[in-house]
């Protein structure tokens, strides 16, 4: 977890924007968007928020939103009278039909997490724990990042040393039914300051509704694939 407030202090001193992708940290971390001085914040609705593919939510700060242009152009329903995007939000960024059965699910989505937010910290928090606990053990892998619960997202990211990391998840989904995600996943940058490029990582994301027998699992399937 990323000290937020402190990037965006620099960011405004240098006069750039500070927007944040909160793919991982959305619904697992509590966000202030106003109190860390944020001018963007992006997040997919299918991650941490536990909505369905194919939405998501873009928030901008004003002096952001009047100088960014819209990705694509098309009917708002707002301005129908005019061939331009409407210059006021949301309608600036929003052209086209929008995905409501994605909306719907989304809301009903943060509705859960709103209810129960401290429960999926915490579950999350004792499943990485038990991960890592087990992964210490286990010979010919790399944990990249925080060899701890604490700074933070139950996301745990694993490099099999002497292995190919996108063969060792299929291994791990064929054997063992075990779904994880290989590769760089849209962070070059940060495997490189991991050390992890251009090999990537497996990644794993023990979440709310898993248990600790399936944590397990996926343990003794690390140690059957490396034989440790």
């Amino acid at each position: 977890i990323q000290p937020i407030g402190q990037i965006a202090e620099l960011c405004h001193q240098k006069g750039v924007f500070c927007i944040i992708d909160a793919a991982q940290t959305a619904g697992y971390e509590k966000i202030d968007f106003d109190g860390m001085h944020l001018d963007g914040l992006a997040i997919p609705g299918h991650k941490g928020l536990m909505g369905p593919q194919g939405i998501g939510a873009m928030i901008v700060s004003e002096r952001l939103a009047e100088v960014m242009e819209p990705l694509s152009a098309g009917g708002t329903g707002s301005m129908s009278d005019s061939e331009e995007m409407p210059n006021f939000l949301p309608d600036k960024f929003e052209a086209g039909t929008m995905n409501l059965p994605g909306v719907f699910g989304l809301n009903k989505a943060l509705d859960f997490i709103l209810e129960k937010q401290e429960d999926i910290r915490d579950q999350g928090k004792k499943l990485t724990g038990l991960f890592l606990d087990g992964l210490r053990s286990i010979k010919n892998i790399r944990q990249a990042g925080l060899d701890s619960t604490e700074g933070r997202v139950s996301t745990i990211s694993i490099d099999f040393i002497g292995q190919d990391n996108g063969d060792a998840a299929f291994f791990l989904e064929k054997e063992f039914g075990i779904f994880s995600k290989s590769g760089l996943h849209c962070a070059p940058a940060a495997h490189r300051s991991l050390g992890t490029f251009p090999q990537g990582t497996v990644r794993f994301s023990p979440g709310y509704f898993n248990t600790e027998n399936d944590i397990l699992a996926v343990l003794e399937g690390i140690r059957q694939l490396t034989k440790g």
